[in-house]
């Protein structure tokens, strides 16, 4: 018997990351100490290049990459390709970029569909790109576990060709997915599973090397098990800009002509990529650190009362301040603000993230900060039940 799509009506929490679209971050009544250093906790994406960085910049090739002729893109390509074990590679301007070209590529003769977990940010936070470029539909999958989606799930929400469908064509996971890492067993029953059934396995890997980093997976055994691969250089890694996908030459080649009707063909970005490499070889290595330290805040947090959304894996500490009375916008974004602590989220969720440029000092401030927002919320709730009561009596 074919299997079937399974439509699952089963409820699913919503994180922090999917309700951030009315983010208020600015808060422009609020002085903080301008003299101070800011620790912006809002992603891993807000990291600043560094003196060392332009130096590294300055003394890259200059060449034309649209013509491929940049020596420093080169290099960066085949180290990419080499690392991931894969034959090319491509280097783009951002990962929405990366992912969307990689199922694009994949996605050549609607209609077709691609089977995600329904969190992905291929299918949350990408502008509907899968509809734009590819013409497909997505399945989304509510993983029963809470932490990832399984290859049972996947096999269940799978599209068999019938005239009334858009077959599946692409599974695409993503590993990190809210700083959660995806076991590599499950990783390689999915991947068995799709080319059991002639399906492509791409990749959102924008933060693969926390992945790798946490868990010890060589990168190019994550690479053995899918047939495109997109990882971001400017969030964990800590690049300025830029994005790599990788796959075959023949992948590849296609890849680099859509880029260019993408409008993504860039010329001189030899300084950009050397940049690139570097940060792959000097910030990547600090991720043990950053790990320890996201651990630590949420030991901290928990200790006060606040709860975890999901557990802490890598570099994301996911809250709900739900059971200390706090709202994440009236009460917690301008008492760290106050201190030069920079975080997003609304009403009672947020996700902190944690990068290089994040120390312990910046974080035991944020720390601070929290406990005492949490003590002057406590301080007024017997006022404010005392003016409910009394409204009560009228």
């Amino acid at each position: 018997m074919p299997v079937r799509r399974s439509f699952s009506t089963t409820g699913a929490s919503r994180l922090y990351i999917q309700n951030n679209l009315n983010n208020d971050q600015t808060h422009p009544s609020l002085q903080a100490d301008p003299n101070a250093k800011v620790y912006d906790f809002r992603s891993d994406t807000v990291t600043a290049p560094t003196d060392e960085m332009f130096d590294v910049m300055k003394a890259a090739s200059r060449g034309d990459d649209v013509f491929q002729e940049d020596r420093s893109v080169k290099e960066l390509e085949e180290y990419m390709a080499n690392l991931c074990g894969h034959e090319a590679a491509l280097f783009c301007a951002s990962g929405t970029m990366t992912n969307q070209l990689g199922l694009r590529t994949h996605l050549s003769n609607p209609p077709h569909s691609v089977v995600c977990d329904a969190r992905s940010h291929v299918f949350l936070w990408e502008a509907g790109g899968i509809a734009f470029h590819s013409r497909a539909s997505v399945s989304p999958v509510i993983c029963r576990n809470g932490i990832h989606v399984t290859a049972d799930e996947i096999e269940g929400n799978l599209i068999e060709a019938d005239i009334h469908t858009a077959p599946t064509r692409v599974v695409s996971l993503e590993n990190t997915l809210s700083g959660l890492v995806m076991p590599i067993d499950e990783i390689r029953k999915i991947s068995e599973l799709a080319r059991s059934r002639g399906l492509a396995m791409h990749l959102d890997g924008a933060r693969l090397w926390n992945a790798h980093i946490q868990s010890g997976v060589p990168m190019h055994e994550y690479g053995a098990q899918f047939d495109s691969m997109s990882l971001c250089l400017s969030k964990g890694v800590g690049a300025p800009v830029g994005s790599i996908l990788v796959g075959n030459h023949t992948f590849i080649d296609r890849a680099r002509h859509l880029r260019k009707l993408f409008g993504g063909g860039w010329r001189q970005v030899g300084p950009l990529a050397a940049v690139a490499k570097h940060c792959i070889e000097n910030v990547v290595p600090t991720m043990p650190e950053t790990h320890k330290l996201a651990k630590y805040l949420s030991d901290q947090l928990t200790s006060m009362g606040i709860r975890l959304q999901v557990p802490v894996h890598t570099n994301m500490v996911l809250i709900d301040t739900t059971s200390v009375g706090l709202d994440v916008q009236e009460d917690l974004i301008p008492a760290l603000l106050q201190k030069n602590i920079v975080i997003g989220g609304q009403k009672n969720k947020s996700r902190i993230v944690l990068h290089h440029q994040v120390d312990r000092k910046g974080v035991d401030t944020l720390i601070e900060g929290v406990r005492e927002a949490i003590t002057a919320r406590r301080a007024v709730e017997p006022e404010q039940q005392q003016q409910q009561q009394a409204a009560s009596l009228y």
